[in-house]
């Protein structure tokens, strides 16, 4: 009986260590699986196909901080001085020109009597820094300006000529759109409500992307099959009426 009892109870044990190493296998390899959660997150629709936060985005550093409101202080007087500027350049119809000579009149003034006056009282002359900028940023944004304008010739000679249709169309848009809006108001105006925008969409965005991603998802893809439908009866009709040897010579060039 003994024996009985051990074999049973060394077969029952073989049977446990069994079960164990089959949970911790399908343990392991369900770790090895993403979680249900990673999976949705890794589908979900993000605006334009981005995959790095809003601040990576806007290129991260103080510019992006400014932006998305990370110090409210900073991000205020930025916009609050460019309302400023704007209401005494627009609403006042103050000129560039008079304020910086304003300026310059208000500072030496002040400067020049308090640097008279310390001699008098008997104080520290104002400490009048010595301002100088260097030539390497010069250079540097004069060599990022010439990069960026050069692009944009470059696409402007392939739009021109006539090889790519849609971005023909999606310029010849874009500049429609633009004269509408620049007959509307001038430039400074719409400078203004460009950076008012640069000041409050990117934040809006970041505190409620997932409530506008799937409403842009939605968009896109209305837009997309309405593309779709005006390429099929507009565009496709258009390029076939265009000679294909013309074609080919403009591709060889």
């Amino acid at each position: 009986m003994a024996e009985h009892a051990a074999e049973h109870d060394s077969l029952m044990e073989k049977i446990a260590d069994k079960i164990q190493g089959h949970d911790s296998s399908s343990s392991d390899s369900d770790d090895d699986k993403p979680s249900p959660v990673e999976t949705v997150t890794n589908k979900i629709y993000r605006l334009f196909g981005r995959e790095k936060p809003v601040h990576k985005v806007l290129g991260g550093g103080k510019p992006a901080d400014v932006f998305l409101w990370r110090n409210k202080k900073i991000s205020a007087g930025v916009l609050g001085g460019a309302t400023a500027m704007w209401i005494l350049f627009e609403l006042l119809e103050y000129h560039l020109l008079t304020l910086v000579c304003h300026i310059l009149i208000l500072a030496l003034a002040v400067l020049f009597l308090w640097s008279n006056a310390s001699r008098f009282i008997n104080k520290s002359p104002p400490q009048i820094p010595d301002v100088k900028i260097h030539e390497k940023h010069v250079v540097d944004v004069a060599s990022a300006l010439t990069y960026e304008i050069n692009r944009g010739l470059a696409v402007l000679r392939d739009i021109a000529s006539g090889r790519e249709l849609k971005k023909f169309l999606g310029v010849i848009a874009g500049l429609w759109v633009m004269s509408i809006v620049g007959s509307w108001c001038n430039f400074l105006t719409l400078f203004y409500i460009s950076f008012v925008l640069l000041h409050t969409v990117p934040v809006i965005y970041e505190k409620y992307e997932d409530k506008i991603d799937p409403f842009a998802e939605k968009a896109l893809i209305e837009i997309k099959k309405q593309y779709a439908v005006f390429d099929e009866k507009v565009l496709r009709k258009v390029l076939s009426k265009i000679p294909k040897g013309a074609l080919k010579d403009k591709k060889k060039e």
